[in-house]
């Protein structure tokens, strides 16, 4: 039995082909294989979220799979969210919120807000929370993330600011 397989799989729009450990995990390979470290590992567990990447589109966590179990899949990494050297109008929200504090948890927690956003591009502040629950922050008290979050949902595509409230607006929002 071979411990090692060739895989063919796309990550942040670029074609990659690699012969891998049949038992490395997905974030083993997006850190130590193609060099991607914005994938942070944490609890190896699939608890904490700072491993979460776009599968095909899909948020999941990269420390549950096996780099194998991506052949032939889409991937997109913390890394693919901005557009060359530009900021997405997450990523800006949270630098403007202060939503980055030691950053360990940062990719994963963006990622995730960026598929929720896909999903639902005009959340209430408990459709927020709820989508980012599965995500361990141990710095910020999730205030600045929330806030990012919403923020950067007003901006939406256009970059145009909404006026309608939410179901909690948070006290100190401008």
């Amino acid at each position: 039995m071979s411990t090692k397989r060739a895989i063919d799989l796309t990550i942040n729009g670029r074609q990659y082909q690699r012969l891998v450990a049949v038992r490395m995990t997905l974030a083993d390979f997006l850190r130590h294989d193609i060099g991607l470290t914005g994938t942070h590992v944490g609890c190896e567990h699939g608890l904490c979220g700072a491993c979460t990447i776009l599968f095909n589109g899909e948020a999941v966590r990269s420390c549950l799979l096996l780099a194998v179990q991506a052949d032939g899949s889409n991937l997109k990494t913390v890394e693919g969210l901005c557009t060359g050297e530009d900021l997405n109008p997450l990523q800006l929200a949270f630098q403007e919120q202060h939503a980055l504090q030691c950053g360990f948890c940062t990719p994963g927690m963006l990622v995730t807000a960026y598929a929720f956003l896909k999903e639902t591009p005009r959340p209430t502040e408990a459709q927020v929370r709820e989508a980012i629950s599965g995500n361990i922050c141990r710095c910020t008290g999730y205030q600045p993330i929330i806030k990012a979050i919403l923020q950067a949902a007003d901006m939406g595509e256009s970059g145009s600011q909404r006026s309608e409230d939410r179901d909690q607006p948070l006290s100190s929002r401008s």
